[in-house]
């Protein structure tokens, strides 16, 4: 049984968006709608959302949560990198993304995010296009696989695991989630801690490949900043630390040109949270503000 969905600091997300009646806002990863659902109860009863993910089946849940909304909500397939372009004019209040896998995405066994059951080994959000992760298994040589483990998982017994990979696929195709978890637990060894599967990080490593989660983000949120109306505001919801490098980087930048940092620290999930969501644990929120115009 999956575990219930909660969007993730809500409250803090909220507040840090400053949502008003009447405001216009984008949620570039609506996901099942939790966040974009507070989001238009808080900005009624005329404000708008514009709400996009590149998971089909995230977007039908999602409509199906706003539905009560009416045409105060607006959701369209697509990435958010390709937010800007698809704004147009238009000239948010506030823009929130949240980098995470969804509770939809991790609680489908078919859809090869996680090793606690078995699944097709996909981890696509976006299954319309794309390589998949047993694609990339199959077929990748081991130092590149052995990189991409160290660089994307930060994972230190990457090029034991490449290596344990290679030989398993020459005998039989890695098709499922918990074969591949079988060979890099074997491969990984006794771990210094005792709370994080060994296969953790070398899942982690392989999504991030597939989605190119990396890729573009730090000019994505540059061009999503630039779309913001004067005080407006992005927030952004990382879950490990390679995204909030990028983030916080980011928006240092930008603090410089015209923004203003709401976030000196990473924004993190009280106990109570972590308790009643233990997938919050690893969450940092950061945001800025665009300046007021003069």
């Amino acid at each position: 049984m999956g575990q219930k969905h909660e969007p993730v600091l809500l409250e803090e997300a909220l507040e840090l968006l400053a949502v008003r009646p009447g405001g216009a806002y984008v949620d570039g990863t609506v996901g099942m709608g939790g966040h974009a659902a507070e989001i238009l109860r808080r900005s009624g009863p005329d404000g708008r959302l514009t709400g996009t993910d590149r998971d089909a089946e995230a977007l039908v849940r999602a409509g199906e949560t706003l539905t009560s909304f009416g045409d105060r909500v607006r959701l369209l397939h697509a990435d958010y990198r390709e937010l800007p372009a698809r704004l147009g004019d238009e000239r948010p209040d506030g823009i929130l993304i949240d980098l995470g896998v969804s509770s939809l995405q991790l609680d489908s066994p078919d859809r090869g995010f996680s090793f606690r059951s078995e699944g097709a080994l996909d981890m696509r959000m976006d299954r319309s296009r794309g390589e998949t992760a047993a694609q990339a298994v199959n077929r990748m040589p081991e130092k590149a696989l052995a990189d991409l483990i160290h660089r994307w998982g930060e994972e230190p017994a990457s090029r034991r695991i490449a290596r344990a990979i290679v030989e398993a696929r020459r005998k039989n195709r890695i098709e499922t989630t918990t074969t591949l978890a079988g060979i890099v637990r074997r491969a990984a060894g006794r771990r210094r801690w005792r709370s994080v599967d060994p296969a953790t990080l070398t899942f982690q490593a392989l999504r991030i490949h597939v989605n190119r989660e990396l890729d573009g983000l730090a000019p994505a949120l540059e061009e999503l900043a630039g779309t913001l109306a004067p005080g407006g505001r992005l927030v952004v919801i990382a879950f490990h630390s390679l995204e909030d490098r990028e983030v916080k980087r980011t928006f240092r930048s930008l603090s410089a040109r015209g923004f203003r940092l709401l976030t000196r620290k990473p924004v993190r999930p009280g106990a109570a949270e972590r308790a009643r969501n233990p997938r919050s644990r690893s969450a940092c929120l950061r945001a800025i503000a665009r300046e007021e115009a003069a």
